[in-house]
């Protein structure tokens, strides 16, 4: 049988110990936002698609 090194109903530290806390990491602005670099590239495909349909029906 295993012998108890630490007393019932006390967590061992090396099982789910939460005795340090880990720091917030700050927020990444603006690159941490794939949704609005996502927009971006499909509003500028968008427009690149709509000027070569403008060309091939005469606009431009």
């Amino acid at each position: 049988m295993a012998v108890l090194v630490n007393p019932p109903g006390e967590t061992p530290p090396a099982e789910g110990s939460i005795g340090e806390a880990h720091e917030e990491r700050a927020d990444g602005g603006i690159w941490e936002h794939p949704g609005l670099w996502t927009a971006l590239i499909v509003i500028g495909a968008l427009a690149v698609a709509g000027f070569f349909l403008a060309r091939i029906f005469g606009y431009g």
